[in-house]
């Protein structure tokens, strides 16, 4: 990635599409956004689904039978516990989401990784334009074995797996909160087994880039803070120490503005039309 572009569209378009959805993906980049953000988890049947939780979220999902998904049962419904037929059952769009009143509410699905790909690449083709996809791998140690995979290993070689089937590895910014899962990626990539273009993205709350390549015994492509944690000192850190740097999630335009003006390099953020000027809206 030369000319990283600035605008990352959290979970696809979220300010105003369910998240994590089709619709999202697609509106994003219609809107002229290169680089799309997603979570992903594993189904039962192995299947890399995107979604941010490894659960139906009460606030926006709908069981197959029209009724709301409660906060009391949301848990209950375990994506790695869940085959992805029944997954797709369960509508994430219908009813929007309280905590983002501009979004659109419209019938919508967790799509398998492979078909937002595909979305992205056929766009790539389309239009001539370089797509970016920055997937999460979605991974909490306590979860090993209960909601996710047992081990980090077979986490990432699934995801791996439908990624090397579709797009190039200088495409792809592979990112999470999981260090076992960017240190795996790392040795993974020293010892040629996934290809070295890959970036990997350090996700963190308010830990420094000192530490942040301290606790992960190498130093990423990119530091990925909470943007109001971070500080030019961080940014001139990161940048002295070969890391890019792309906080998270900034929705205000004058937050974005400032964090431009701070010199970082992308921006992760709900609410792509906000900021027109960055992107390079299709024709």
């Amino acid at each position: 990635m030369a000319q990283m572009p600035f605008i990352q569209g959290h979970r696809g378009f979220r300010g105003l599409y369910p998240e994590n959805t089709i619709p999202a993906f697609e509106h994003a980049l219609q809107a002229g956004v290169q680089v799309l953000e997603m979570d992903v988890c594993i189904s039962a049947d192995g299947q890399v689904v995107v979604s941010h939780e490894p659960y139906m979220n009460s606030l926006y999902s709908s069981k197959p039978d029209g009724q709301p998904v409660t906060k009391e049962e949301e848990k209950k419904f375990n994506l790695f516990q869940m085959t992805y037929e029944n997954i797709k059952q369960f509508d994430t769009g219908k009813r929007g989401n309280a905590s983002f009143p501009e979004q659109h509410a419209m019938a919508a699905h967790k799509p398998l990784l492979s078909e937002v790909l595909a979305l992205g690449e056929a766009f790539r083709k389309k239009y001539k334009q370089n797509i970016y996809y920055n997937i999460e791998i979605k991974s909490v140690e306590a979860e090993y074995g209960v909601s996710q995979p047992k081990t980090v290993e077979e986490f990432s070689e699934k995801v791996w797996a439908i990624i090397s089937k579709q797009v190039k590895p200088e495409f792809i910014i592979l990112q999470s909160f999981d260090f076992q899962v960017l240190k795996y990626w790392n040795k993974a990539m020293l010892e040629g087994k996934f290809p070295s273009q890959i970036m990997l993205s350090a996700l963190v709350s308010r830990k420094s880039p000192e530490n942040t390549i301290k606790d992960l015994g190498f130093t990423p492509a990119i530091y990925s803070p909470n943007y109001q944690a971070l500080s030019s000192e961080f940014v001139v850190y990161s940048h002295k120490n070969g890391m890019k740097v792309v906080p998270w999630t900034a929705n205000e335009a004058e937050a974005i503005a400032h964090l431009a003006e701070m010199g970082v390099d992308a921006v992760i953020t709900d609410y792509p039309n906000r900021v027109p000027q960055y992107l390079k809206p299709v024709h």
